[in-house]
């Protein structure tokens, strides 16, 4: 079994980029929705649960408790301990990964047709039943721990955590989702088992499903996961309010390199003007060795190996981020020259050329995202939970084509902020003092 599950999974891996891509709606017999495409051209199914909300609903004084807790949801459930349900998985040639954002708690699933019914009922008892063992907690929190004291030896954790403070105030995004060692150290299976009832619930949920499952099908298996959840889970937090001060911040620490964060006001995803950010941060630094970014500063100044910069549409707040790192003697000219490029984009835009450079490679890099179920279902999820249309994907390379050179110009003008691009920067630079 477990080897046609690995021959069904190279096949699907290999297959061609899907030219179009046809999404149905799904309403169960008892109302839960999904978007599905079916493909019944191999005996397999990607299903993707999404739970809106994420590490941010960590009650005040658990941080961490979801994370810890998403990590203990495969150590067993109902009759099975941990070793028993991964024994369970494996006969069964299925996969269960589950994983939490910010923003997120998500649950993949992977199953052969033939054993649909058994991975569904082990998947139910799973967001039904979760075990939560102690013995299992204290494994995980230490695993957890560990990894929390290797962040504090880690300049871009460090970078990171700094930031987010400084950015996010008194949000839950301003401190790391995984906690503190207090704090995870502190926790209980009562604060992991509040977690779980806070997260995972059907006022929040989406989902999509790709590959050998019909509507009716696909109906049925939403029914018997998800009808019997909780209606209502812990409130999600409020919008964010982001403070950017601009400038310089320095955190001492005995590295050779310095690395460093930067950061302004962004742009949400349901902005209109979006796909002209989206463009735009391509050619600034998203672009790889095209990008204006890797030009200045690496191949003209040889300054770093790599500096890129990213869009980060949260979904209770939007920034515009970047990162490089240096030796801690040209750190400070990097900064500079970021602070250079920023503020000639702003001043006279992007060339004709670089527009349509970036239009070709975004366009054309598109299809490739849909070379399997799995990662056609996590798309189909993300859109949900975006708010993307269901014909989002048809219209997505007319949306990027449509950006004129004076809209893109207009827009890097109004958004791009030289003077308020905020450094964090994790090192001993030389000639860069902290202004902040």
């Amino acid at each position: 079994m477990r080897r046609l599950f690995a021959c069904v999974f190279a096949l699907i891996v290999a297959l061609p980029a899907w030219a179009e891509v046809k999404i149905k709606e799904v309403t169960s017999p008892g109302g839960l929705s999904a978007w599905l495409v079916e493909d019944h051209s191999i005996p397999f199914t990607a299903l993707e649960i999404w739970f809106q909300g994420g590490t941010s609903l960590d009650a005040p004084g658990k941080r961490g408790a979801t994370y810890l807790m998403t990590a203990l949801i495969e150590e067993g459930a109902g009759d099975l301990d941990a070793r028993a349900y991964a024994r369970r998985l494996e006969e069964l040639a299925a996969s269960f990964d589950f994983d939490v954002t910010d923003d997120t708690l998500s649950i993949s699933t992977r199953f052969l047709t033939e054993n649909r019914d058994q991975v569904i009922d082990l998947l139910r008892i799973t967001l039904h039943e979760p075990r939560f063992d102690q013995d299992a907690i204290e494994r995980v929190r230490a695993q957890v721990i560990s990894g929390l004291r290797s962040d504090e030896r880690n300049p871009n954790s460090i970078a990171g955590a700094a930031l987010s403070a400084a950015v996010y105030g008194e949000h839950p995004y301003a401190t790391e989702g995984k906690g503190s060692i207090d704090s995870v150290s502190a926790l209980t299976r009562e604060d992991i088992v509040a977690a779980f009832d806070g997260a995972v619930a059907r006022d929040r949920v989406f989902v999509g499903a790709v590959g050998d499952i019909t509507a009716e099908e696909l109906g049925a298996v939403l029914d018997t996961l998800l009808a019997d959840l909780p209606e209502t889970g812990a409130p999600i937090p409020e919008k964010a309010r982001i403070s950017i001060p601009g400038g310089v911040e320095v955190v001492e620490f005995d590295t050779p390199q310095s690395v460093a964060l930067f950061v302004q006001q962004g742009i949400d995803r349901d902005d209109p003007k979006f796909f002209a950010a989206y463009i735009l941060n391509h050619i600034i630094g998203g672009g790889g060795f095209e990008s204006r970014l890797m030009q200045e500063v690496r191949e003209e100044r040889g300054l770093t190996y790599g500096v890129y910069s990213y869009l980060l549409p949260k979904d209770l707040a939007s920034v515009y981020m970047g990162s490089v790192a240096s030796a801690n003697d040209k750190i400070a000219e990097a900064v500079a020259v970021i602070r250079e490029v920023w503020a000639d984009v702003a001043a006279n835009g992007v060339t004709a050329k670089e527009l349509e450079d970036a239009k070709t490679y975004l366009t054309g890099a598109y299809p490739l995202r849909f070379d399997g179920n799995g990662r056609i279902a996590n798309i189909l999820v993300g859109m949900q939970v975006q708010g993307l249309p269901i014909d989002y994907i048809a219209t997505r390379n007319d949306q990027v084509n449509a950006v004129t050179l004076d809209e893109i110009n207009a827009f890097a003008a109004d958004f791009l902020d030289p003077e308020g691009l905020s450094f964090t920067v994790v090192g001993k630079p030389v000639g860069l003092d902290g202004t902040n």
